[in-house]
């Protein structure tokens, strides 16, 4: 048997088939469009996330050599916060999704009525009021698509996030569910209660009827049809959003562990047991995950917003390298940045800064800068954002990272890999498989399928541990100079 693995990211969609030895035999991947109506908006069309689904499977089962019948349980993953909204019947989407990245709601969340449930809102959520999450998305659709809502008001369409409408697709409509930690991210759950939270709701002006029903992040959960799904019947027993199951693939099970997934932003979880950690207002508390028997695990989270989108920009914005691969050949061109100093906020500053209104800034560029100055500033951007959250993280848990483990595809960079070390201090641990993610989903679905009996026969991917070197703590004081001016501006 085979568990099929489905990481539906920001850019693409990736398939795996995984063996209950943990290797992947065979793997798919298919981009999506990303469509950019006004500054500051992000969507994605929700039939092409689905069709570069059923691209991506179709690929790995090819890459596999297998026919649909080698499908035994199937695992989901997926970009979070992301609000996609669809007809229950036709299972088309009326409307475009409004993506985690989009920054639309900014004004919104000014309204006096929300002024006032900031803090009571972070204390049920672990979130604080942004236009990163799911909850003011759908408000915005509510007061500016009428017809989409009417839909919505009729029970004709449903609201979701991207798990939830995979799931749909995949079971033809029958499901209509989601995982607690996706559920977390919504800004609508309650992380103690594990429930829709009523009040909530009220603010939000989101219809209960509306929502999928929250279940564990493994079990059996749903089951695909054949019919709809390239002929694969088996059933989903493992889901949860992409940055807690990278947490699970890379066996974050003690409280203290911690990842950093490296993808279009940079995304820090650090295991918190069944502690609710919400003392600093600048980090999130989240779900890690929610067994089938009720075992929960709680987590701090830090979101940098760019990180490798901002080695994409240097690709297709300045168009200095022609693929994402050729950013360390180029930093390597200099010895150092050469007071170059990248400020990141290509769609505002996430944790733990909390600006969406601060643009990018590019600082200290003289007649001597060259190409080779910017990649490796930009390289150095990612590394030193992820340092401002782990030392928020650590002052918050009271927890000091001795070790930091990394994946995702921008962590292919040695060069971003070893900075990240220098910058922290500490080794850092880089699997030989990058799509941890799709590994936790894998593991998720395993557990939920019964191919391990629980989570102590699960094995850690081998890879690659860089020790730091040349520490540089000036540097990074320096860029968070840099970071404080661009605000200013």
């Amino acid at each position: 048997m085979l568990i099929l693995s489905i990481d539906a990211g920001t850019t693409g969609v990736t398939a795996q088939l995984v063996g209950a030895d943990s290797v992947a035999v065979g793997r798919g991947y298919s981009e999506f469009e990303q469509h950019f109506p006004q500054p500051g908006w992000v969507e994605h069309d929700p039939e092409q996330i689905w069709q570069a689904t059923l691209a991506a499977v179709s690929g790995a089962l090819e890459a596999a050599g297998v026919t649909a019948d080698a499908v035994g349980a199937i695992g989901i993953t997926n970009q979070r916060e992301t609000a996609v909204f669809w007809n229950r019947t036709t299972l088309q989407a009326p409307r475009k999704a409004i993506v985690w990245q989009d920054r639309r709601t900014a004004d919104l969340l000014t309204d006096a009525k929300f002024e006032d449930a900031r803090e009571w809102v972070r204390q049920a959520t672990g979130l604080p009021l942004d236009p990163y999450f799911s909850s003011s998305k759908i408000l915005w659709v509510k007061r500016n698509d009428p017809k989409t809502w009417r839909s919505i008001d009729s029970g004709q369409a449903a609201i979701g996030t991207v798990d939830s409408y995979l799931i749909a697709r995949i079971s033809g409509g029958a499901a209509h569910i989601t995982d607690a930690t996706n559920a977390s991210r919504t800004q609508l759950m309650n992380i103690r209660s594990m429930s829709w939270d009523s009040q909530l709701l009220e603010l939000f002006e989101v219809p209960l009827q509306a929502l999928p029903t929250i279940v564990p992040s493994w079990g059996h959960l749903a089951s695909s049809d054949p019919e709809h799904f390239l002929g694969i019947s088996a059933p989903v027993t493992g889901c949860a959003g992409d940055q807690q199951a990278a947490l699970f693939g890379h066996l974050g099970f003690e409280v203290g562990d911690a990842k950093c997934t490296y993808g279009t932003g940079a995304f820090l979880l650090q295991n918190t047991g069944d502690k609710v950690l919400s003392r600093d207002p600048k980090l999130l508390a989240t779900v890690a995950y929610l067994g089938a028997n009720g075992e929960r695990a709680y987590a701090l989270e830090g979101s940098v917003f760019i990180a490798g989108a901002a080695v994409q920009w240097l690709r297709d914005g300045l168009g200095i390298i022609q693929k994402a691969s050729d950013v360390d050949a180029l930093a390597l061109t200099e010895p150092n940045s050469d007071g170059v100093f990248f400020v990141p906020a290509l769609s505002g500053l996430g944790a733990p800064f909390w600006d969406p209104n601060v643009r990018g800034s590019l600082l200290g560029i003289t007649r001597g800068t060259s190409r080779g100055h910017v990649a490796r500033a930009t390289l150095e951007s990612i590394a030193f954002s992820v340092r401002a959250l782990v030392d928020a993280m650590a002052a918050s848990s009271g927890i000091a990272l001795k070790r930091l483990k990394t994946d995702g595809g921008a962590a292919g960079s040695n060069l971003l890999v070893q900075t990240q070390a220098n910058v922290l201090a500490i080794p850092v641990e880089r699997p030989a498989n990058l799509d941890t993610t799709g590994l936790g989903a894998a593991y998720l679905a395993g557990l939920g399928a019964g191919v391990w009996k629980d989570k102590t026969e699960l094995v850690a991917v081998a890879g690659d541990r860089f020790e730091p070197e040349k520490i540089n703590h000036l540097q990074y004081q320096r860029w968070l100079a840099a970071v404080a001016a661009t605000q200013s501006w």
